[in-house]
């Protein structure tokens, strides 16, 4: 199990340059000691480095902020000088399908460690995971809410396929937890416009039994945490804090 606390490996390193240096400390370093590390990938040869760390601090920030960090570290040996990539995702595969998109050896990132968040609890979230690591750039994320308040928490994200070529370019992914078996289940919903995928998200947070719709296996692909984040129209609801 890898320590809570994030080892950056970069003792004598310096930012590439100041604008790196402050997006650094802005992003990362000043959240240091309330970032808890999920998961981690060294390269060998020191150059980069991968890791998927929970933001303890995001529950108090933004009501339904999503609340884990992909982080991208990459240095040069040689000049003893480091630039980094990041992304605040709201789901682990997301994180997991965006660091392997910049490198990150797919088995050694698959799964996080024993301990290190809650497990799925069945074979239909395993495989909609395994989907959303390893088929990155079809669809872009518009929006995610995280409730963290409640005694089961759950997080929304809505997408919007790139192309909308096909019949349901918008899904909705819905994980629900389980914090007495410390499992989770996760679902996606296919909506063919972006109205009535709002008009669910707005009924489910208004507290709703509202199904998601089935998404056909035939049109589902994954999004793509790597694209970076494009507003929705509209704003999205969540439940208030």
């Amino acid at each position: 199990m890898p320590s809570p606390t994030p080892d950056f490996r970069l003792d004598g390193y310096k930012a590439v340059n100041p604008h790196v240096d402050r997006a650094f400390w802005l992003h990362i370093a000043s959240n240091e000691y309330d970032l808890t590390l999920l998961a981690k990938h060294h390269r060998d040869d020191g150059r980069h480095s991968h890791y998927v760390l929970h933001d303890r601090t995001a529950t108090w920030g933004i009501p339904g902020e999503p609340q884990l960090i992909a982080l991208h570290l990459q240095r040069d040996p040689a000049a003893r000088t480091f630039r980094f990539e990041h992304a605040t995702l709201p789901l682990p595969a997301m994180a997991q399908s965006w660091l392997i998109a910049r490198g990150c050896p797919t088995d050694s990132i698959r799964r996080l460690p024993d301990g290190m968040g809650t497990t799925p609890a069945d074979d239909t979230t395993r495989a909609l995971e395994e989907r959303l690591m390893g088929d990155g750039d079809h669809f872009a994320l518009l929006s995610s809410y995280t409730d963290d308040t409640s005694a089961s928490p759950q997080i929304t994200v809505l997408l919007r396929a790139v192309d909308e070529a096909g019949p349901l370019p918008f899904r909705v992914l819905l994980e629900e937890i389980d914090l007495t078996d410390f499992t989770h289940t996760l679902r996606e919903g296919g909506f063919a416009t972006f109205g009535e995928a709002t008009s669910w998200w707005e009924n489910h947070w208004q507290g709703q039994a509202v199904p998601l719709p089935p998404a056909p296996p035939s049109a589902v692909r994954t999004a793509a945490p790597g694209l970076p984040p494009q507003p929705p129209t509209a704003p999205l609801p969540g439940r208030a804090r």
